[in-house]
């Protein structure tokens, strides 16, 4: 059963990932970095930015500093999703003093 679960996992991974390869029809993946500032300067004619600022920097440093931020955001995520888990499973409810022993007590230091 658990085989069968992670070959259909994976099945479905590698499905999501080319999907979209065939939906777009061949056209162009493009950003939104332009759109932004186009749909302003048709909207304000006039419109002058405050500052223009584009770094030359490099492939490398530029594909760097992306996968920077993704293992930034990552580990905060992966971090977020534990600190709860790990908070969620040490939250003990209180015991009434005549109640019986916690699941997986020591049945020995109740005598």
């Amino acid at each position: 059963m658990k085989t069968r679960n992670l070959v259909l996992s994976i099945i479905a991974i590698i499905f999501l990932v080319i999907l979209p390869f065939f939906v777009a029809g061949g056209s162009d993946f493009g950003g939104a970095d332009d759109k932004g500032g186009d749909l302003i300067e048709q909207e304000n004619p006039g419109y002058e930015p405050w500052f223009e600022w584009q770094p030359e920097l490099p492939g490398e440093v530029e594909s760097g500093l992306f996968a920077l931020q993704a293992a930034l955001g990552a580990g905060f995520v992966g971090y977020v999703l534990g600190y709860y888990k790990a908070r969620r499973k040490n939250v003990t409810e209180p015991e009434d003093a005549g109640s019986a022993p916690a699941q997986g007590a020591n049945l020995e230091s109740v005598k």
